[in-house]
């Protein structure tokens, strides 16, 4: 699926549930929890959990979990983009362009190795 696809299909989702209209800093409130779950989705595959009131998982479940979680995130931040009219093909290029520029001693170093 392409990203603008996805950006409208998720931006209607929320609109139809009615969490959509939440203000930019409540869905930023949202990400930063859904953050913590990525983190803790991390922890669980690098460490464990630690915890003996869980049930141990498989890897592929914790990487499955990992998955929902990244998907969450990425949501989140779909909606906010659109909130303020930004396409994600234009937040990736100004981001590699920004990358390209701060680091060009790197990009054409590690080109020619």
């Amino acid at each position: 699926m392409e990203l603008q696809h996805y950006q409208q299909w998720i931006s209607e989702f929320y609109k139809k549930r009615g969490l959509y209209a939440l203000n930019s800093f409540i869905r930023v409130s949202f990400l930063s929890e859904e953050t913590g779950e990525v983190a803790r989705a991390v922890r669980a595959l690098e460490i464990g959990r630690d915890r003996p009131d869980e049930e141990e998982k498989t890897t592929d479940s914790l990487v499955q979990d990992l998955t929902e979680e990244l998907g969450d995130v990425l949501d989140n931040i779909f909606i906010l983009a659109d909130k303020y009219d930004i396409r994600f093909e234009d937040i990736l290029a100004s981001h590699k362009q920004k990358l390209e520029e701060r680091f060009a001693d790197i990009s054409t170093t590690k080109e020619g190795s």
